[in-house]
């Protein structure tokens, strides 16, 4: 073989190896559960007129990661009556999530949306910086939550 090829070689196999190790960061490595009595405790609803209060919820997933603030994901149970007072959300876009958390389906989301199938309100606004937390409510009690940017400082930067 010759140095040549073997340099080829190597800079190939390195070009793998970086390609496979940024793809699992970007998937599986930032990634981290949310704690599930903690994480369920800090789901909140505004309501119309803006009063952030907490609800009860069962059956609790999610996950977070601190490199971004719009990577959380939460499913969970609710009673859909303790969101008859919580504000709209008019501009609700279900973020997609890592395809190994099942239970959550921006795709799916989004349909049910638009069809009507399900209402987006308010779970808390600027919960980070120019981000707002979503959630989104079935008649039968199914939820979905993530954190979105809000248009609240529409002259945000790359270097924020």
């Amino acid at each position: 073989m010759t140095t040549g090829k073997i340099m080829v070689s190597l800079l190939l196999l390195s070009a793998l190896l970086t390609g496979l190790a940024v793809w699992y960061l970007q998937v599986y490595g930032f990634y981290d559960p949310v704690d599930e009595i903690t994480g369920a405790q800090d789901i909140v609803v505004t309501t119309t007129d803006g009063t952030a209060r907490p609800v009860r919820i069962a059956d609790f997933k999610a996950i977070d990661a601190s490199s971004s603030p719009i990577r959380y994901r939460a499913c969970f149970t609710l009673d859909p009556a303790q969101l008859a007072d919580a504000a709209p959300y008019p501009d609700a876009t279900p973020l997609n999530g890592p395809g190994w958390f099942q239970c959550y389906s921006a795709k799916a989301l989004t349909r049910d949306l638009e069809a009507g199938n399900a209402r987006a309100v308010l779970g808390e606004a600027d919960i980070r910086p120019d981000v707002d937390r979503v959630l989104i409510v079935y008649p039968d009690g199914r939820a979905f939550a993530w954190n979105q940017f809000n248009d609240k400082s529409p002259e945000r930067g790359v270097m924020d």
